[in-house]
C-alpha cells in the first residue's frame, strides 16, 4: 500500500471545501423539509423520517439561531437560512484560499 509522501495545502483546502459544501447541503435540506412540512404535507408515522429530521435539527440550527437572533423577520419570512448560507459560501471561500495560499 503507498501512502502519500505529504498533503498539500490544496489537499487540505479541498477537504475543508467539501465540508462546506456538506454543511450547506445539510442546511438546504433542513430549511426544504420544514417548507414541505409547512404545507401540511406530514408523511404516515415513521421512525426513520424522525431520526433524519432530527438529525437535520440537531446540525442545522445552531448555525442558523446565531441569525436568528439578529435578523429580524419580514413579515411571516424568515431570510435568516439565506444569510446563513451566504456567509457559509464567504467563509468557505475566503478559508480555503487562505489555506491553498
Amino acid at each position: 500500500m503507498l501512502l502519500p509522501a505529504a498533503f498539500t495545502g490544496q489537499d487540505i483546502s479541498n477537504y475543508v471545501g467539501a465540508l462546506f459544501e456538506v454543511y450547506i447541503i445539510l442546511i438546504l435540506l433542513y430549511v426544504l423539509a420544514n417548507l414541505v412540512l409547512s404545507f401540511g404535507v406530514r408523511p404516515p408515522y415513521s421512525r426513520a423520517f424522525d431520526v433524519l429530521m432530527g438529525f437535520l435539527r440537531d446540525v442545522s440550527e445552531p448555525w442558523l439561531r446565531i441569525f436568528r437572533k439578529v435578523m429580524p423577520q419580514f413579515g411571516g419570512l424568515d431570510i435568516s437560512p439565506m444569510v446563513a448560507i451566504l456567509t457559509l459560501y464567504l467563509l468557505d471561500y475566503f478559508i480555503t484560499n487562505l489555506i491553498s495560499g
